[in-house]
């Protein structure tokens, strides 16, 4: 029933409203103005609903990984690099990419964040990398790789874009965890450490304009599409620890 239906039945007429003794004149105010009230809440309530039921599920937080499997996971050249243990991916061993090969978004990811939980044990190097694909071997050719390092004789630090945009101070310590969120927008790449902003890069229109920094000749394929995510087992003596894996679309 709309505000006016409610308020024409409940509310007296002017013939009516005249007949009534003065004292109580002023209650049939408070009780006019309290419908009124209550027909704005309902209609304000009716809004977020719709509101809420419009938004694609794929713009909530969704997991990537359920802490005790690797379902939805898929190694390249080296498989023993990574295992499950107390609710993480252990990562350590020789050079491995994990793909992401899980159903949430069929694996494709266009503009999106990823949040992840990271703990590098000292002198450890590994990487998150996006807009990437399966591969059998070696590093991966495209997109690009999120440094994961804090005390690695690497001087290329955590939240840089390797060899693109990169970071040389350490944002974390070893032995610690932190949260490491990657968020991509159209041509703009930004990651964060605890919520603290590290990098901010736009990549041009056409990668190789002249702004554009210098790419080694492996590292051509490093330009943002779509693809998935993967986590790098660098070396056998870096041990780089991933939890909490999960990622929203952005509209």
């Amino acid at each position: 029933m709309s505000e006016v239906a409610m308020s024409t039945m409940l509310t007296p007429t002017a013939a009516s409203y005249r007949t009534l003794p003065a004292l109580r004149r002023p209650v049939w105010r408070t009780y006019r103005m309290y419908i009124r009230l209550l027909g704005a809440c309902l209609l304000a309530l009716a809004i977020c609903m719709n509101a809420h039921a419009a938004k694609p599920k794929g713009y909530n937080w969704q997991p990537l990984f359920d802490g005790k499997t690797l379902d939805g996971w898929r190694a390249s050249e080296a498989p023993g690099s990574f295992e499950v243990r107390d609710g993480a991916i252990v990562v350590r061993g020789p050079r491995s990419h994990l793909f992401y090969v899980g159903a949430v978004q069929r694996h494709d990811f266009r503009d999106f964040e990823l949040q992840l939980e990271v703990m590098t044990k000292p002198g450890a190097n590994s990487g998150v990398y996006i807009h990437t694909a399966w591969q059998d071997e070696g590093w991966p050719a495209k997109g690009y790789e999120v440094q994961v390092n804090n005390s690695q004789s690497d001087p290329k630090r955590t939240g840089g874009l390797y060899a693109i945009e990169d970071n040389y101070q350490a944002p974390a310590k070893d032995d610690v965890w932190f949260t490491l969120r990657i968020r991509v927008e159209g041509r703009r790449i930004r990651t964060f450490v605890d919520d603290k902003p590290i990098v901010d890069y736009t990549q041009p229109e056409q990668p190789e304009q002249p702004e554009q920094p210098e790419r080694p000749a492996d590292m051509s394929g490093r330009v943002l599409s779509s693809g998935t995510f993967a986590l790098q087992a660098h070396d056998p003596d870096s041990e780089v620890r991933y939890r909490n894996i999960k990622v929203r679309l952005l509209p």
